[in-house]
């Protein structure tokens, strides 16, 4: 038997929200192992004027839990 565990992240990029997903996924798969998957759960972003200044995508990423 086996267990899946999850957690939140919110990656940030100046570029778009696609590298600000890359970014957390990056993130956790510095102290993760056996990651299995990555749900996006919202994107957003902070504005400054009329422009984007930074994208923000909140992610769910699962891991399998090693016994």
């Amino acid at each position: 038997m086996s267990v899946i565990k999850t957690i939140d992240l919110v990656g940030v990029s100046t570029e778009s929200w696609r590298d600000a997903a890359q970014a957390a996924l990056q993130e956790a798969s510095k102290t993760l192992r056996g990651i299995e998957g990555m749900e996006v759960i919202e994107t957003s972003a902070v504005v400054e004027g009329d422009k984007i200044k930074e994208y923000q995508t909140h992610v769910r990423i699962r891991f399998r839990i090693e016994r």
